[in-house]
């Protein structure tokens, strides 16, 4: 598929940027392995059995559901209608992606791009996603901050001076939107505009919002639960309470899109977190570990989506099966 030149730039280019994110996360791995060895990488490996991916597997269909749904949601508040098989099936194919392709991202440039050519507006398809994405991230800080408050952790003593800073910044965030000038021609009064009008019907719409933090919830519970799931097969066997905390933490550093395939961010934040509730470091790349691979396998189905998708847009495979059966039925003649 050939792309234009404005597409290269949202990721599909090797820029600066994009090389400065794959180097990133190959830096943080390589740190990994020169300072606790290549055992935490490769032991997981012999210990995963087929539950565990299994399990993975099955957790996955509602959350990529669920994520889907999100997407449509925001997808038809800012205007543009999105069926929700279409959906379902674009997210699987961009899980996938950011699985298996350097930064972790392109996978839902992927989609964006893909629906920006179906519809004909791509700056709309590039506002719908970012929207979307921000969204579940937001509503995944929420429910991190309220864990981290709730449940034992290292840092839960520190967690009401983040909350409360959480809370300013998003007021002081709200006060300067409403200080921008939201009329005249200029760029600036513009986007303010675009963004006062994105946020009001894309996100707090009532027929968009309960929604978005109910898809959004359950991502992040399916996410957690796969993560739980990962410690006990790499041999934890701390309660999920005392994980659960630490688990939330290495979700956000992972959603960092500085990773080598999935790979990086997401070893290096359970290598820092898991020793703040005194378990080793190596345990925590163990468990990173077994959940990305776990993660791949969950999102192979977006494979198969992308085959198929190959599939009918080459129909000549079709067609040349009953020729060459007739072929041979004249031959055996």
């Amino acid at each position: 598929m050939r792309y234009p030149r404005g597409d290269r730039r949202l990721g599909f280019s090797r820029g600066p940027w994009a090389w400065t994110r794959m180097t990133v996360g190959a830096v943080i791995l390589a740190v990994l392995v020169w300072r606790l060895g290549a055992s935490p990488f490769l032991e997981p490996l012999r210990q995963l059995d087929a539950w565990s991916l299994v399990a993975a597997a099955g957790i996955a269909v509602p959350t990529t559901v669920c994520c889907a749904w999100r997407w449509r949601l925001v997808s038809q508040g800012l205007g543009s209608r999105l069926p929700l098989g279409a959906a379902i099936g674009a997210y699987y194919q961009s899980q996938f992606l950011n699985t298996v392709l350097p930064g972790g991202v392109l996978g839902d440039v992927r989609r964006a791009v893909r629906r920006g050519h179906e519809v004909g507006d791509f700056g709309c398809a590039l506002r719908v996603l970012a929207w979307e994405r921000t969204a579940g991230q937001f509503v995944q800080v929420a429910l991190t901050i309220v864990a981290l408050l709730v449940l034992p952790s290292p840092i839960r003593s520190s967690m009401p001076v983040v909350a409360v800073a959480v809370v300013v910044a998003v007021l002081a965030a709200m006060v300067v939107a409403r200080t921008l000038p939201r009329r005249g021609p200029s760029v600036l009064a513009r986007t303010a505009r675009a963004l006062a009008t994105d946020v009001r019907d894309g996100l707090l719409a009532a027929r968009v919002w309960p929604g978005v933090v109910l898809a959004s919830t359950v991502v992040v519970a399916g996410h957690a639960t796969t993560f739980l799931i990962a410690a006990r097969a790499a041999g934890l066997t701390v309660s999920p309470t005392r994980l659960l905390p630490l688990i939330l933490l290495v979700l956000l550093v992972t959603a960092l899109p500085m990773s080598f395939a999935g790979w990086g961010p997401r070893e290096g934040g359970a290598a820092w977190v898991f020793p703040l509730a005194g378990l080793g470091a190596d345990q925590g790349v163990a468990t990173a570990v077994t959940y990305g691979v776990m993660v791949f396998v969950a999102t192979l189905p977006g494979a198969a989506v992308m085959v198929a998708a190959w599939l009918r847009r080459n129909p000549v495979f079709h067609r040349g099966l009953p020729d060459t059966a007739a072929q041979e039925g004249v031959a055996r003649a």
